[in-house]
């Protein structure tokens, strides 16, 4: 993949770009069975071919500091300096995205949304997040200072909403901290749509504006599938999603005469999976609660996965996961040292089969698929 951004050094997010693709590919599978240790070489361990993404345009988000002026707005980064970096042509984007960010840079300036300056703590809007969907919908959130801008934002939507109507969702989202966090934790959707349908494979994952989503909708594709092939092999009667989300891996294991469960720490995710269950017609329920506090009884499926984030699911689920009942698990990784050290707290599973999915290409980051057994 060429960028001019990474040319000219304006941008090094993707660190790995200087690197031919297959090398790249090649270096983060060893590096994964160098961190996974002796997990990797268990006798018995299959290590199924790893999935390739997409060089370009592969990225479903967008995430934008917002910088500069009203007048002439930055969508982007910022650089040492703190100056607004416009990134709005990064080919990590499609055709599509690089449209939808030109208009929301002039309605910036048509609704008068001051950028939020970091060295003087002034202005409102501090990022554009802007997610598209397999089908071309796009969900636009704006997250600003303070509620000051929502007047402008209601004023001026229907002329956004009609010069680009892919867009789905609208909301705004209020981060009144001087801190580096992306978002806050209050969100008031301004459109009519109050959810992105993601079709993945022929299941409609509903989206709302906080919920979260894998960045590459391809590799997130092949990390279903990959469990459903499991699941077609092991044909278990019951399935527990921990760290569930909108849903993803239950809805897509949901079949006729099985019983799936997801339990997630987001109501709005929970909120999603149910609608998409609802509107697929699927037996799949979900709960809000901490997969960590799952009743020991529920652990007793015939199949658990786990989706936990970088932190992994920690000793104390380990340990209980390690007592219970499953006959098989499913752990799917975005950080294979936190795996490595879950696997180790599980003396009783041992891994059959193991996949790396490319969903950060360019950089050093990846995701990991396993499938268990009791030992």
């Amino acid at each position: 993949m060429r960028c001019d951004y990474f040319d000219a050094a304006a941008c090094r997010s993707c660190s790995e770009l200087a690197t031919p693709y297959d090398a790249q590919l090649a270096t983060k599978e060893a590096t994964c069975r160098e961190t996974l240790g002796v997990h990797a070489v268990r006798p018995g361990l299959t290590w199924l071919p790893p999935v390739r993404s997409e060089e370009a345009a592969f990225r479903n988000k967008a995430k934008m500091v917002v910088a500069g002026t009203v007048e002439a707005p930055t969508l982007g980064i910022l650089d040492p300096r703190g100056a607004g970096v416009d990134l709005r042509w990064c080919p990590l984007y499609s055709p599509a995205m690089h449209e939808v960010l030109a208009v929301l840079a002039r309605f910036v300036t048509r609704a008068a949304l001051t950028p939020y300056d970091v060295a003087s703590r002034r202005g409102e809007l501090k990022h554009v997040i802007v997610t598209e969907s397999p089908d071309g919908e796009l969900m636009v959130r704006w997250v600003l200072r303070s509620s000051e801008a929502l007047p402008r934002i209601r004023k001026h939507l229907d002329a956004l909403l009609a010069e680009e109507p892919r867009i789905a969702v609208v909301s705004v989202n209020f981060q009144p901290e001087h801190k580096a966090v992306l978002e806050g934790e209050h969100e008031t959707v301004v459109s009519q749509g109050e959810t992105l349908p993601m079709r993945v494979d022929g299941v409609v994952l509903h989206l709302r504006p906080r919920s979260f989503f894998q960045t590459n909708t391809v590799m997130a594709t092949a990390l279903y599938r990959q469990a459903v092939a499991w699941a077609e092999r092991l044909q278990p009667a019951t399935v527990l999603d921990l760290y569930c989300g909108v849903g993803g891996f239950a809805l897509h294991l949901a079949a006729p005469g099985r019983e799936v469960t997801g339990v997630e720490v987001s109501d709005e995710a929970v909120a999603s999976a149910s609608l998409s269950a609802q509107q697929a017609g699927v037996a799949a329920s979900f709960r809000c609660g901490d997969a960590g506090a799952v009743p020991a009884a529920d652990l007793d499926a015939d199949l658990v996965v786990v989706n936990p984030p970088r932190r992994g699911i920690g000793h104390d689920l380990a340990a209980r996961l390690d007592a219970s009942g499953a006959r098989h698990l499913v752990y799917s990784s975005c950080n294979a040292a936190s795996l490595a050290r879950d696997l180790t707290a599980m003396p009783s599973w041992t891994p059959v089969e193991a996949r790396l999915l490319d969903m950060f290409a360019h950089t050093t980051h990846y995701e990991v698929v396993l499938l268990l057994e009791r030992c």
